[in-house]
């Protein structure tokens, strides 16, 4: 129940680009970053990424504020399938305001259902928000 319950609500904009980004049919990582906009109480797309990388989204992260990141990562599997695991990031670092590590953490649960995400990802570092790291997290 706890799930439907949220601080913060998701922008038109938000769900629209969500409900697009599960259904993508590009064959490279990508990657959706979303932010509170603290005074609307909403959440908002900050920056969307096509044919990107890992070291890519990390260098365009605040290192000191919480973020999410919706991440369609191309996984090669051992026996030389490839899959393309849709995953939810909740980046929240240790040391940032307090304030708005409650209204991420109490509004990431309607963020998830809302976007149909399978795997739920938790970094309290931005130096964890790696290609490997991402790469252990969706094979499981």
């Amino acid at each position: 129940m706890a799930q439907d319950y949220a601080i913060c609500d998701l922008s038109e904009e938000l769900t629209a680009k969500l409900k697009k980004f599960r259904f993508r049919k590009e064959k490279t990582l990508g990657a959706v970053l979303m932010k509170i906009q603290k005074a609307k109480l909403l959440i908002d797309v900050e920056e969307e990424w096509e044919d990107t990388t890992i070291e890519e989204i990390v260098n365009e992260i605040p290192p000191q504020q919480p973020r999410y990141v919706a991440i369609c990562y191309p996984l090669k599997h051992d026996d030389g399938r490839l899959s393309y695991p849709l995953a939810f990031v909740f980046l929240s670092p240790q040391g940032c305001n307090p304030e708005l590590q409650m209204l991420y953490a109490g509004s990431k649960g309607k963020l998830v259902t809302a976007g149909g995400f399978t795997k739920v990802i938790e970094y309290r570092s931005i130096e964890e928000f790696t290609d490997e790291n991402i790469q252990l997290s969706v094979r499981k």
